[in-house]
This record gives C-alpha cells, structure tokens and sequence, in this order.
C-alpha cells in the first residue's frame, strides 16, 4: 500500500516507491518493492531496513510524500518531499541507500511534489507551491540540479474546471505533476481535489513548450471513480514496461467509507491522436504490499 505512488522500470525490473501508506512498514521515509512481472511484488527491498530512503539519510524530519525516481549520468536520483519542501537524494542502485547533504532546494516558501524533467539539453523542475491553493509551477533547473534558476518560475495550472473542486473549497488543489513529451506536445498530467474526497481524479493538460502555456485537454478527467468505480483515483505517475507499452500507478481510497490505507493500483494507458486515455477493456492490477 503505497500513496502517491510512482513506479521506475529498470533493466526489466519494476520499482515501486511512494508515500509510505503502509501500517506494518515502521519507520519515515520512502520503501520500495520490487518485480519482473508486475503481479507479483516483494519487499519491503530498500537498501536501509526495507527504506530506499529513511529519516537520517539526508534531509527531512517529517512529511516524506511523493517521490520521483530518474536515472542521470550513471546515477539514480530521487525527488521527493519533506517538511513541505523539496529535496533530490542519490544513489548507486534503484534500492538506495538515496543519501544527501542535508539541504531542500532554496525556495521562498512551501513547496511539494516534484517531477524533474529533461528536454532538448534542458532540465526543468514541475512541482507544486502552496500559495492560494495548490499550484502547479514549472522552473529551470541548474545543470547539476542544485536549485532552480528563480528567473524562470512560471505557473502551470490550478484547478479551474467543476471536476477540479466538487466541494466548492475556497483552498482548491491541482497537484502531483508527471510530464512526458510525445512529437512535439508535452503532456502535463495532474490530480485534482483533496486526496480525501472521494472525487479526487487525474486530468492533463498539453502545451507546444514545457514552459507553457497549457491547455485542459477535456472539461473532465481521464483517471475518476466514475471511469474506474473506486473511490479517491489519483496522484500517480506514467511508467512503461520494457515493450514500450505505458501504464499509469497511481492510489485509491481503501473503501467507499474509508481514505487510509490508500491502495496502489496500475491500469493501461494510451496516447492516440493527442488523448491520453485508459486502454479500453483492461483490468486495474494491485500490486498489494503488507
């Protein structure tokens, strides 16, 4: 049970990490689980007591959520919140240990939720800022990802649209970015609502830029309780297994009356004609951890 799950596919295996959303894994910071097949899943396998990253590695004494694991210069990176800030943590194999100096990057208020991206020569930071809600911003990174360069702050979205905030809350909320690029569109896709609320779902925007401007694909979202009748689908993140086929992970709410322990769950996805969609006919997996 992870929440704000992401999963990294590498050499074959799959990685899964998120918000540690499981009762019987003790311990603050980010578990991982491992497998060859996506049904089958083991771990807790983190290089530190099951963790990929635990408390003490670096920084952060609280609030460990949302981390995004990439692969640079021979070397695997993770970004991830703590103390409603960001940090980027490294390590020598997808199973950590991931270790840092003890720094978030400089940033002038709260901020969370990070997805780190690389274009054309290019290195950009998506994460949200909580300033009049949650917002979703983009910024150049310095090369060797220690900060961002201030210049280029821009906002992406928030949340707009009915879909994006079914309970009228003056605080509205459009977080957890994941980008990818197909052609010459960037897709930017996203979760609205609070992860409490039953309506919380995934929408996306494009843009002919990774800078922006974005537009909202459709007036509702491609990732909702009503597509997949489970309650509270949302904050996850596109993954692709070795084929090429792509797949989003992302968590539920445990029940129709209960939020906590959200469930991690994986469904197809597909790009046709500039839509992003759930593959017609298929199946969620649960890739299930005690």
């Amino acid at each position: 049970m992870q929440a704000d799950p992401t999963i990294f596919q590498d050499n074959g295996t799959y990685y899964l990490y998120g918000t540690n959303n499981n009762p019987n894994v003790k311990g603050e910071g980010f578990a991982v689980y491992t497998s060859t097949d996506m049904q089958k899943w083991e771990g807790p396998a983190g290089a530190h007591d099951g963790f990929a990253f635990k408390k003490g590695d670096g920084y952060g004494t609280t609030g460990f959520w949302a981390p995004q694991i990439f692969k640079h210069n021979n070397k695997y990176y993770m970004a991830y919140t703590a103390n409603e800030q960001i940090a980027i943590a490294v390590a020598d194999s997808p199973v950590g240990p991931f270790t840092n100096a003890g720094n978030p990057l400089p940033s002038t208020g709260k901020q969370i939720d990070p997805f780190v991206f690389f274009d054309n020569g290019k290195v950009y930071l998506y994460h949200v800022r909580l300033d009049n809600g949650n917002r979703i911003f983009v910024a150049e990174m310095e090369d060797d990802l220690s900060a961002i360069k201030p210049g280029t702050l821009t906002e992406c979205i928030h949340a707009t649209q009915p879909w994006e905030n079914t309970e009228n809350v003056s605080w509205t909320v459009a977080e957890g970015p994941t980008v990818l690029k197909n052609g010459s569109l960037y897709y930017l896709i996203y979760s609205a609502n609070d992860f409490r609320n039953k309506d919380y779902a995934a929408g996306y925007a494009t843009s002919s830029s990774p800078m922006g401007p974005w537009t909202k694909a459709t007036s509702s979202p491609f990732i909702s309780r009503q597509q997949l009748n489970y309650p509270g689908t949302g904050h996850g993140d596109v993954f692709y297994n070795p084929a090429g086929d792509m797949f989003y992970v992302f968590h539920t709410h445990f029940s129709n009356t209960k939020v906590d322990p959200r469930k991690t769950a994986i469904v197809p996805i597909t790009l046709s004609s500039g839509t992003l969609s759930v593959k017609a006919g298929a199946e969620m997996m649960w890739p299930y951890t005690e």
